[in-house]
């Protein structure tokens, strides 16, 4: 498969003007960069293999150097809405095909690299991988682009980013769907999913300081995660095939692949890092101004983002509902994705996407 690719070379030293007049680009074709595609085709429905063959994978590069690597899916040409989805950190474009497949036919679709993060590598600061910067990164993305109007997502790390630009850019945000998230400082709640405990947070950062200083570990780490993921995989194929049926394994795709993807490149030292932003940043204290209506999704059994803290946002957020689903993890996208989508589509309809109301 090929993908599409643009070069953009632009200013990031603020937000960019509406004028296209600065901006350079070059059309050219690369393998895709996503092997799942086409290695296991033959476990993914065909309208979800054509959405994915139709992405067009492009890259803005700024002023200084720095490779902004996104997605999109859909032709912008026609007015239709647009779905932004946030990553969770780690997480790439194949984390969201539940979504891809249901919506994608009648929504156009924008996901990114966050900075320092796989294609989106380059010579970051401590500062350019802030939660703020990359609401920035999106804003920048959506300009060049001409969209004004947005219907964001975000799972994990990217509930921090949408709420940071919902924030910042509420007239552009027509509704907000929070998956497995928080509001910030993340390390004080991380592991404890039914009662938060007073741990001090800077025993958390040693860690995170210790594991980039001695990198080796994490790569082993995850390599020995990969195994089990990997026989996981294998026989979800076996069932597959054993029952003649086109399944969809979504958790042990992602799982495979997240692991691949991290266990390969020099992106590991910006990823610890990124768990020490995700900590030092809050929009607890913006929240009651952020107007958009949100739908909060939580795991009952989440030990990285507990639901409690999806209740708390959804409690401070003027305009929010909050739905737990009691037996998922940090993972209910992938986990639970019939139910997921069905909830994410009403909400969309309910916030004027008339496409999905009359699909």
């Amino acid at each position: 498969m090929h993908i599409t690719h643009t070069n953009i070379e632009i200013d990031d030293s603020g937000f960019m003007s509406s004028s296209a007049n600065q901006i350079k680009s070059s059309l050219h074709d690369e393998p895709s960069l996503y092997p799942l595609t086409d290695e296991v085709s033959h476990l993914l429905s065909d309208t979800l293999q054509a959405h994915l063959h139709s992405v067009k994978r492009l890259r803005l590069t700024t002023e200084g150097h720095s490779d902004l690597c996104y997605e999109m899916i859909g032709d912008f040409s026609e007015p239709k809405p647009c779905l932004v989805l946030a990553n969770g950190l780690g997480g790439r474009l194949y984390t969201w095909l539940p979504i891809i497949e249901s919506l994608a036919a009648e929504i156009n679709i924008i996901t990114w690299d966050y900075r320092g993060l796989f294609d989106s590598q380059g010579d970051h600061t401590a500062q350019d991988l802030s939660i703020p910067q990359h609401a920035n990164d999106l804003s920048m993305i959506l300009q060049l682009h001409q969209v004004s109007e947005v219907h964001l997502i975000g799972w994990s790390m990217g509930v921090q980013v949408s709420l940071e630009f919902a924030a910042r850019h509420q007239e552009m945000v027509k509704s907000l769907t929070l998956l497995n998230g928080s509001y910030g400082q993340v390390f004080s709640t991380a592991f404890q999913p039914w009662l938060r405990l007073p741990l001090p947070t800077w025993a958390l950062h040693g860690v995170v300081e210790s594991l980039k200083e001695k990198e080796w570990i994490t790569r082993l780490g995850l390599k020995g995660a990969s195994i089990p993921v990997e026989v996981l995989f294998q026989l979800r194929q076996l069932l597959a095939w054993m029952s003649q049926q086109k399944k969809r394994p979504f958790l042990t795709l992602a799982a495979r692949q997240y692991c691949r993807d991290l266990f390969t490149g020099e992106h590991l030292n910006a990823y610890l890092s990124l768990f020490q932003h995700l900590d030092a940043h809050s929009v607890y204290h913006l929240l009651p101004q952020i107007q958009t209506p949100t739908l909060v999704i939580s795991g009952g059994l989440d030990f990285l983002t507990p639901s409690y803290q999806s209740k708390q946002i959804a409690r401070r957020l003027p305009n929010a509902t909050h739905v737990r689903v009691r037996l998922a993890s940090h993972f209910v996208l992938i986990e639970r994705p019939q139910k997921l989508v069905s909830m994410v589509r009403d909400h969309l309809s309910q916030c004027g996407v008339t496409a999905l109301s009359d699909g």
